[in-house]
């Protein structure tokens, strides 16, 4: 009796089964599921800028970069060299007017990135720039900085006659040139000349006699300013903000006092280089436009000229 309830149990369970399977293939065949593919997605534009993606032979780049840009090369130039491990980049940091000079001296340089665009105008007039390869790649400002807590009476630009003393750049270096047309623009210096003219004892004249520290370039501004060895600084505001744990910003520069602030890179003639130097700087500076070196520009609070 036993057996035979558990075979009928059985057989009712292979039709249940056998319905379940019909119902399920007839579902199907009525109303089949449609997977519509995945939209084709447009492919990203290549970068016009990118670096040569093939290895470049073994090659040395003579690099000249303005003072202030030297933080930031600190982190660039690994990158570069990760991507193209032939080639090694030799930088020279200085003022512009002081890496003009050397270039005219017949220093080997290979590409010149300037804080101002002057000294690039200057190399394209002499014939030392490679025609067509200037860039026009970041902007800055002029910021006016004290050592944080110094107590300082100074507000502004305006009232720069109340420091005690200012850190500023000679007129051969670009923000010791802004600098001073801060005090063309202001009235303070008569503009009878270029802001790049007035010499650093004028300017004291000027503002009533307030003791200046020239400096040679806008970093030893900022580095007299963060150790407290002068009152009153004006240097780049990138400069300013890579030690802003230090410092106290009075005053960022429109740009109606100073002008534009463009710093410009160019390929140098350099007749010392070899065929594989010379196409390594191009690499280079091609590089220096991409997206990833941008973002370090604008992580030292550089501006990107578009």
């Amino acid at each position: 009796m036993k057996k035979t309830f558990a075979l009928l149990l059985a057989l009712l369970m292979l039709a249940t089964l056998a319905a379940c399977a019909k119902t399920t293939e007839s579902a199907a065949t009525e109303a089949p599921v449609v997977t519509e593919a995945p939209a084709a997605t447009e492919a990203p534009a290549a970068d016009e800028a990118a670096a040569t993606a093939a290895p470049l032979e073994e090659a040395e780049v003579q690099l000249f970069i303005a003072a202030s840009l030297e933080g930031a090369f600190q982190e660039i130039i690994p990158l570069y060299e990760a991507t193209q491990p032939n080639v090694t980049i030799v930088s020279n940091a200085d003022s512009s007017g002081k890496l003009l000079t050397q270039v005219q001296n017949g220093f080997a340089c290979d590409v010149f990135f300037s804080a101002s665009a002057s000294q690039v105008k200057t190399l394209e007039d002499e014939g030392f720039m490679i025609e067509g390869t200037r860039v026009d790649l970041l902007c800055n400002k002029i910021a006016l900085i004290t050592p944080t807590g110094s107590g300082t009476a100074v507000t502004g630009f305006t009232d720069l006659q109340n420091a005690k003393s200012i850190a500023l750049a000679d007129g051969s270096v670009p923000a010791g040139k802004y600098g001073r047309q801060i005090l063309i623009s202001l009235g303070i210096l008569d503009g009878t000349k270029e802001a790049k003219d007035y010499t650093t004892e004028e300017v004291s004249a000027a503002l009533g006699g307030v003791e200046i520290n020239e400096c040679s370039n806008v970093s030893k501004v900022k580095e007299a300013v963060k150790e407290g060895s002068n009152e009153i600084g004006i240097v780049y505001y990138s400069d300013a903000y890579s030690i802003k744990d230090s410092i106290d910003i009075l005053e960022i520069a429109d740009s109606s006092l100073t002008g534009d602030i463009l710093y410009p890179v160019c390929r140098v003639n350099n007749p010392e280089a070899t065929e594989a130097e010379s196409a390594a700087a191009d690499d280079f500076v091609a590089f220096l436009q991409t997206d990833a070196v941008k973002s370090v520009f604008e992580n030292y609070m550089f501006i990107i000229y578009e």
